[in-house]
């Protein structure tokens, strides 16, 4: 019982991160992993999808009610992102991911950087393209963005956020808005992978489900209380996890 508290607080502090900005997968997979070592990864991956598939859906209705999501952008990356996921999956299986392993510090870093010295960075909603080349641009981004979430993973949500500021110019409670929908699709597709594959541990993933899902709520309420600001600064904090937690996973690889 204390095993299964302690998965429920990690997913609900997953859920309320995630709904912010993305990242809580850095939570809840940890303590699943810790908890339940001698059950197979690719299980608890599974797992750990299938409750944050709730958490995340969660947070993307509950942006819908009370902030514009820009559907034109939402829309296409979202199809493609859950396409490419699975093309991701596939080929992670065929062809080994540490290369990202050694990239993702260094990418992170630079996101980091590039957020804490423009200090007006996503905090004005200026869209910067409409019709076709809004939704080419937004094909590119959830074929990338899909693809990468299928092969790898980690700081996907941080990763929308990020590219739907910079290249698009919504403010950061907008590009978590639209990024909660892209981070959907991209849990379906890989949720119908460990599906079908058997690796999901349905009745712990319900529970944890349960508990994202309060998170996420809590998360998009102070969100939209704050505003870009509050954001923005949550997001600088997850991205710094992010590159502590991948620069210690390379350097272990080496």
């Amino acid at each position: 019982m204390l095993d299964v508290a302690m998965l429920g607080v990690a997913a609900f502090s997953a859920g309320l991160v995630d709904a912010v900005v993305g990242g809580g997968g850095l939570i809840q997979i940890p303590v699943l992993f810790s908890l339940f070592g001698n059950t197979a990864p690719a299980t608890l991956l599974g797992t750990s999808k299938l409750a944050g598939i709730f958490g995340t859906a969660a947070a993307a209705v509950n942006y819908a009610r009370r902030v514009r999501i820009a559907w034109t952008a939402a829309a296409p990356a979202a199809f493609t992102a859950f396409l490419f996921s699975f093309f991701g999956a596939y080929t992670v299986t065929r062809i080994p991911a540490d290369f990202m392993r050694t990239l993702l510090p260094f990418v992170l870093i630079a996101v980091a950087v590039y957020t804490f010295r423009r200090k007006d960075f996503g905090s004005v909603h200026a869209p910067l393209h409409t019709g076709l080349k809004e939704r080419l641009l937004s094909v590119v981004i959830g074929a990338g963005i899909g693809f990468y979430d299928g092969f790898f993973g980690p700081g996907t949500g941080s990763f929308l956020v990020f590219l739907f500021v910079r290249l698009f110019g919504f403010d950061f409670l907008g590009a978590s808005a639209v990024a909660k929908v892209v981070n959907v699709a991209c849990n379906l597709s890989a949720l119908m992978w460990f599906g079908y594959s058997g690796h999901l541990l349905w009745q712990l993933g319900l529970m944890m489900a349960v508990c994202q899902v309060a998170g996420s709520l809590m998360g998009t309420k102070l969100a939209m209380k704050h505003g870009s600001g509050f954001v923005r600064r949550v997001f600088l904090v997850v991205v710094t996890i992010l590159i502590v937690k991948t620069s210690g996973d390379a350097w272990q690889r080496w």
